[in-house]
């Protein structure tokens, strides 16, 4: 059985304090269950602790750890306090809080990343800013026939290995009192790549691949009645990102990409609810590109950069059960396909099912297990929120 990818999410049992002398409530005043929310909103320094777990074939098993952290004021703690008091998911229904992320992981074949990263709105979500970054090398096998130029003509894997430090941030301001928002995106990014099959890398430093900058600017549109950001019951969001990457502003190949991507949630019975989110991806370049560029298709169950192509759509639904106000069980589906030059077509599909505990119940932030089948792949995910 071969297991996949990177995966994160809170730990549902671990519990601690930052400063010795106080004590804090590791029990929902409600239900009395187990319950995070509390030493979130009250000790200055508390963070959700999540685990990073790394099952990905392409680069062994590994496992990291990262932190959380929620930043409110003390009037935006006792708002939150007081709704989740009097409703059980009042306090998930109030405008999430600014929040802050950063971690480390590694696995057995020496692929490592350390990232950092900040999300912050203002004004009543009227503007949204996230900001990201991180360094790392990355071991990973690549299924492609690099534009045909390898010997034996088709789809071939080889090993890879990519030295990169990358930073994002993204910008949007909402139109009026609408759902919707538009916004500007950055990325910047630095690698060095290379192979142990010699003529891979030969290529690569033939073609100049082994040593690359990319730097884009894209516009972002948003339209989102999610009713939470962390666990949805309801709503749905949809996304577009058009980016371009060129040498105008840094980059050295000049390509552009396309993203379209939605979810949506949709309460079916009392404790019945459906899950569905849709995805494409497209690149457009006359230059030769470096094989972790192209979109893949993105599905648990399915590996990393498995299946690649200039153009990559998928689409899957999870069917949720709540068997009461912490524990949802789950099932999945999901299919993609791949498009290259030639209008070749790969069509690849994943299956499996789950479960998420509603760990801070004052933020709404829920966090479970999947477990993920496909042809090629068994895959286990620990997550954070709903999976898709």
């Amino acid at each position: 059985m071969t297991m996949k990818r990177q995966i994160c999410m809170p730990l549902l049992a671990l519990s601690f304090a930052a400063d010795a002398s106080a004590s804090f409530d590791f029990f929902d005043p409600v239900d009395q269950r187990f319950d995070m929310g509390n030493y979130l909103a009250e000790n200055a320094y508390g963070f959700l602790p999540v685990p990073i777990l790394i099952t990905e074939p392409a680069v062994g098993y590994g496992f990291g750890v990262a932190g959380v952290f929620l930043h409110e004021s003390e009037m935006e703690k006792e708002q939150r306090k007081a709704q989740a008091l009097s409703s059980f998911d009042g306090g998930a229904q109030l405008l999430p809080p600014a929040a802050t992320v950063v971690g480390a992981l590694g696995t057995e074949n020496g692929t490592w990343f350390a990232l950092a990263g900040h999300r912050r709105t203002w004004g009543e979500d009227k503007v949204r800013y996230l900001v990201g970054g991180g360094v790392g090398e990355a071991k990973l096998d690549i299924y492609t026939d690099l534009g045909g130029v390898l010997p034996g003509g088709g789809s071939v894997k080889f090993d890879t290995e990519t030295e990169a430090a990358v930073l994002m941030q993204t910008l949007q301001v909402r139109i009026g009192s609408t759902p919707m928002l538009l916004g500007v995106k950055q990325l910047f990014s630095q690698s060095n790549l290379s192979s142990s099959n010699p003529i891979v890398d030969g290529f690569f430093r033939l073609t100049g691949l082994d040593r690359s900058t990319n730097s884009g600017l894209g516009l972002v549109a948003t339209y989102d009645t999610r009713n939470n950001i962390f666990f949805p019951t309801s709503g749905f969001q949809l996304n577009a990102e058009y980016m371009v990457h060129d040498e105008a502003i840094g980059a050295d190949y000049d390509y552009q990409t396309l993203l379209l991507e939605g979810e949506g949630y949709l309460p079916l019975a009392e404790r019945w609810s459906l899950a569905m989110a849709g995805r494409y991806e497209t690149i457009h370049s006359s230059e030769l590109l470096p094989p972790t560029v192209n979109p893949y298709i993105h599905l648990r169950g399915i590996s990393m950069f498995r299946y690649q192509g200039e153009q990559v759509g998928s689409v899957q639904a999870q069917l949720m059960y709540q068997l009461d106000n912490r524990w949802t069980l789950l099932g999945f589906y999901g299919i993609g396909q791949t498009r290259g030059e030639g209008s070749e077509r790969e069509t690849a599909d994943a299956y499996g099912g789950g479960f998420r505990y509603q760990i801070a119940r004052r933020y709404g932030i829920h966090m479970g297990v999947d477990l993920a089948f496909s042809d090629s792949d068994t895959a286990m995910y620990i997550t954070f929120g709903t999976g898709l």
